[in-house]
C-alpha cells in the first residue's frame, strides 16, 4: 500500500472527534430552534472558523485576534459537546443560549473577514521596508584653509597694437578718350626713344592731377 493511503491513528481521531462535534453542534443547534437544514449548516460554520483561525495562527503566530477567535470556535465547540452530555436539558433550553445560537452565524461571518483579510504581521516584519527614508543630506563644509596662499590672477591676454589706416585713396574713372590720347603720347615716346615713356613725364605732358595720371599711368602700365 502506498505511504500516502497508509491509516493514521491521528487521523482517525480526527476523523471521530469532528463527526461527534458536528453531531453534538447539530443537536444543540435544533433544540435552540434552528430545525430543518439551519442545524446542520452550524457545525460547519464553528469548523470553518477554527480552521481559518488555525490557518492564520500558522502564518502568524503573533497574531492576537487569530488566538481570540481560535477560542471562540473553540468553546463553541466544547460547549455544545459538555451541553448535549446530559448537563442542559435540551426540551428547555435558557433564552440567552437560544440568543448565542441565533447570533452565531453573524459573529462566524465577522471572525472569517478578519482572519481572511488581515495584514501578515510576521511577513511585513521580516521583509526589508521599501518606503523612501527621509535622510536630511549633511551640510556642505567649507574645508579651505585660511592660510593657505591665494592663486595668481590670471594675466589678461595682451591685445594687437591697431594697424595704422591706409590713406583713403579715392576711385579715379578714367574717361575713353582721355586713355585713348595718353596711349597715343606713350606710343609715340616709345618710337621716337626706343624706350617707354615715364609716368611723371607723362602727367606733366598731359598736365592731368596726380590722382587721375597715376590711374592712366596703371591702365598703361607705365613706371
Amino acid at each position: 500500500m502506498p505511504r500516502s493511503l497508509r491509516p493514521d491513528a491521528v487521523l482517525v481521531q480526527a476523523v471521530i472527534a469532528g463527526a461527534l462535534s458536528f453531531a453534538h453542534l447539530h443537536d444543540l443547534a435544533e433544540a435552540a430552534g434552528q430545525s430543518g437544514w439551519k442545524g446542520w449548516v452550524y457545525p460547519i460554520s464553528v469548523d470553518l472558523l477554527m480552521v481559518a483561525a488555525w490557518r492564520r495562527l500558522r502564518t502568524a503566530r503573533r497574531d492576537r485576534s487569530a488566538w481570540v477567535w481560535f477560542v471562540i470556535a473553540l468553546v463553541a465547540s466544547l460547549g455544545a459537546n459538555i451541553a448535549t452530555a446530559g448537563l442542559l436539558d435540551l426540551e428547555h433550553v435558557p433564552g440567552w443560549l437560544r440568543i448565542l445560537v441565533a447570533g452565531w452565524p453573524a459573529l462566524a461571518f465577522l471572525g472569517g473577514t478578519l482572519l481572511v483579510h488581515a495584514p501578515d504581521k510576521d511577513t511585513a516584519l521580516a521583509k526589508p521596508s521599501t518606503q523612501p527614508v527621509d535622510n536630511p543630506a549633511a551640510p556642505a563644509v567649507d574645508v579651505r584653509r585660511d592660510d593657505a596662499p591665494a592663486p595668481a590672477p590670471i594675466p589678461a591676454p595682451e591685445l594687437p597694437a591697431a594697424l595704422p589706416e591706409a590713406p583713403f585713396v579715392p576711385a579715379v574713372t578714367v574717361p575713353a578718350a582721355l586713355l585713348d590720347h595718353a596711349r597715343k603720347i606713350a606710343e609715340a615716346h616709345r618710337a621716337t626713344t626706343g624706350t617707354p615713356m615715364p609716368a611723371d613725364a607723362l602727367s606733366t605732358r598731359l598736365g592731368l592731377p596726380g590722382p587721375t595720371a597715376d590711374a592712366i599711368a596703371a591702365e598703361l602700365q607705365l613706371t
